[in-house]
């Protein structure tokens, strides 16, 4: 009798990597740029009306504006440019980072322009320590600002992430979908087992964090295994076309977005616009690049007389929740009903991914 095989040890997962703290904003993002000027100008507008009076305040403010605003665009301009590479950097050090940087941009302007008489006049007592330490002291404001904004989403990202697990893994889609799986075993064994597989993908797919990142061309693979299995129930009624204008291979399998986003927009099409129609019903799915920017609309059948309810609200409610916390103001989805259609339109920023394979 052969001797037993030596026992394989288990294969242990391997361990997460921890995530890492970014304390420095996002000064490439158009609602950060927006805040931080309306911050330091509102700042400096208070501190003269107080030290001059309503009429020398006015005045005085919009000469100071020739050295806050070349400051706070400078500055603003570094932080952005140093985000990524800095992300490694203990969180104190970036904090410290975000007061150093505007202090330093406003000393070397207030140093380049000392010498000429327009500048002194604007600015007869502003030294170059005092203005850098007003810099510093504006940058850790909105340094802790954004900071504590930052967290403040945390909780309802947590809640909305539930609530999302929760409106897509519905039991009743899980059960309807392995009973047409089931359905299928023995008459045609190759196409339970493509179902089965791209049930377990969108199962793993499903359970990843709602903060994680993902290509167009994941995120769209996703979204066509879900319309797979969908249509195992559906049959013929489901029907799907995708347009694109001016959209590559490339730019879909460089391209990032929030994982997760179009599947419950997609579910909620299907639920709203496919299971009440007794014909053939069909979803449309446009995806377009405007410049810098990706624009995805979605439009299926309207039944009934007003907005879908329910389900909708809450997956659109966690994708603005969503798109908020990562792109602020540079984001956003609306939603349109009319002429027996209802249109759901998502734009963000296209932003790339290091390479392809990532």
């Amino acid at each position: 009798m052969p001797p037993n095989p030596p026992a394989t040890p288990p294969i242990r997962p391997p361990a997460a990597a921890p995530a890492v703290e970014t304390a420095i904003p996002d000064c490439c993002n158009i609602g950060v740029v927006f805040r931080a000027l309306l911050f330091v100008n509102l700042a400096v507008l208070a501190g003269t009306l107080l030290r001059n009076g309503w009429q020398g305040g006015l005045i005085a403010f919009v000469e100071s504006a020739t050295l806050t605003e070349p400051a706070c665009l400078l500055a603003l301009a570094a932080l952005c440019l140093l985000r990524r590479p800095l992300r490694g950097v203990a969180p104190w050090g970036q904090r410290l980072l975000c007061a150093l940087v505007p202090a330093a941009a406003t000393g070397a302007l207030i140093r380049l322009w000392s010498g000429h008489e327009w500048f002194t006049l604007g600015f007869p007592s502003l030294g170059v320590l005092e203005g850098m330490l007003v810099a510093a002291l504006c940058g850790a404001a909105l340094q802790h600002y954004f900071e504590l904004r930052a967290r403040a989403f945390s909780p309802s990202l947590v809640e909305a992430r539930l609530q999302a697990l929760q409106a897509r893994i519905r039991p009743h889609f899980l059960f309807n979908s392995l009973n047409a799986v089931l359905s299928l075993i023995r008459s045609e064994p190759l196409r339970a087992e493509t179902a089965l597989e791209d049930l377990a993908d969108m199962l793993r797919v499903l359970m990843r964090d709602a903060r994680d990142m993902t290509t167009m061309e994941a995120e769209l693979r996703l979204c066509r295994q879900y319309l797979a299995i969908e249509k195992l129930r559906l049959g013929e009624r489901l029907q799907v076309s995708w347009e694109t204008a001016h959209v590559s291979k490339e730019m879909l399998a460089r391209a990032q977005m929030p994982a997760l986003l179009l599947q419950p927009l997609l579910e909620n099409a299907v639920r709203h616009g496919v299971e009440p129609a007794a014909a053939p019903a069909a979803i449309q799915v446009r995806i377009a690049r405007q410049l810098e920017r990706i624009e995805i609309t979605i439009v299926n059948p309207l039944h009934g007389d007003g907005e879908p309810v329910g389900g909708n609200g809450l997956a659109l409610q966690n994708i603005r929740e969503r798109l908020t916390l990562l792109y602020d103001v540079e984001a956003t989805l609306s939603t349109r009903a009319a002429h027996g259609l209802f249109e759901v339109r998502l734009r963000f920023p296209y932003t790339r991914v290091a390479s392809a394979a990532a």
